[in-house]
């Protein structure tokens, strides 16, 4: 004998509701429920037809009816299914953020930056778990990581050395120029293109878009020289290569100011290390007092900080609180 289930007005009122609302948040496992119990309650499809409609098997649709019978709407909400469970465990998890952190060269890669084809293969190698490589970019931003340019640092500086300088020259230094009153300039040179800068544009795939370009692609040179507490710049063009000349002829721009002492700090270029600048030097033993810093990285420099943040429409702050950074 068949039982034949027959819902209220009230009823098909209340499911059509839901299912208008499951529409509106695009909840496809809602509409898929919802239009079963609609099937079952109102149009009274047969359950083979329901099976191959849907794709679920029977089993999952008398679930369905026999919750609804028994809790009526409440039944009638979505719920996660709890997924596949995951192959790395906490532990796992965190170890290979800090591997990542610690870099390729030193879990025995052949290059300074990852791919994650190589974080695959360390996924592989450390725990035993073969991910997709597309899978291994979503898993990422899930441990802190995300993909992004990296940065080019010299490895012959030496970084205790900077520190030093850092902690007791400079404020040793400082400490002098403030009691004899001197002018404590950072000195550094720029080039700017003249024939400008290319951006990102459309194309086809495959295929490289080419720009045309007029004139000589000459830079313009500049040395400038930035004081440490009131921002006050000293600069001056060139024509063509930084040399030991040009370089000279900017620091007799800046001894034509009348200052007692003068404390001038710059990266080691060759112009600054040069025989004939240390020769330019030698006879200068009054009003001014060159100074150079060989382990301090050009980033460090207020100039290179001021310039960045110039370039990047930032508003340039004092040069002091850049130095302490």
């Amino acid at each position: 004998m068949s039982i034949r289930i027959q819902a209220s007005a009230a009823t098909v009122k209340a499911l059509h509701t839901r299912l208008h609302q499951a529409s509106l948040k695009d909840d496809v496992r809602l509409v898929r429920r919802t239009t079963v119990l609609i099937d079952l309650l109102v149009h009274h499809v047969p359950m083979a037809v329901r099976c191959e409609r849907w794709g679920r098997s029977a089993s999952c649709l008398y679930d369905w009816q026999r919750a609804f019978l028994l809790h009526g709407l409440d039944s009638v909400v979505s719920r996660h299914g709890g997924g596949r469970p995951e192959k790395l465990t906490p532990k796992q998890k965190k170890r290979l953020g800090e591997l990542i952190e610690a870099g390729p060269l030193v879990v025995g890669g052949e290059t300074a930056c990852w791919t994650s084809g190589l974080i695959r293969g360390l996924i592989w190698r450390e725990f035993g778990v073969l991910y997709h490589c597309q899978y291994v970019g979503t898993l990422l931003p899930n441990l802190g990581v995300s993909f992004h340019k990296a940065r080019l640092v010299s490895d012959h500086l030496d970084a205790a050395r900077r520190q030093h300088w850092l902690q007791q020259e400079w404020p040793r230094m400082l400490r002098a120029a403030q009691r004899q009153q001197g002018l404590r300039l950072f000195e550094d040179a720029a080039s700017f293109a003249q024939w400008g800068s290319l951006s990102y544009t459309w194309a086809r795939r495959g295929q490289h878009p080419a720009v045309k370009t007029s004139g000589q692609r000459k830079g313009y040179k500049v040395f400038g020289a930035i004081e440490y507490v009131s921002g006050r710049l000293f600069d001056q063009g060139i024509e063509g290569r930084c040399t030991s000349d040009s370089s000279q002829g900017f620091l007799r721009m800046i001894l034509a100011h009348p200052r007692e002492h003068l404390f001038l700090i710059h990266d080691g270029a060759r112009y600054h290390t040069s025989q004939a600048t240390q020769q330019f030097w030698r006879p200068i033993t009054s009003g001014s007092r060159p100074l150079r810093c060989r382990p301090i990285r050009r980033t460090t420099s207020p100039l290179h900080i001021c310039g960045s943040r110039r370039r990047n429409g930032l508003p340039i702050i004092s040069t002091s609180r850049n130095l302490r950074r």
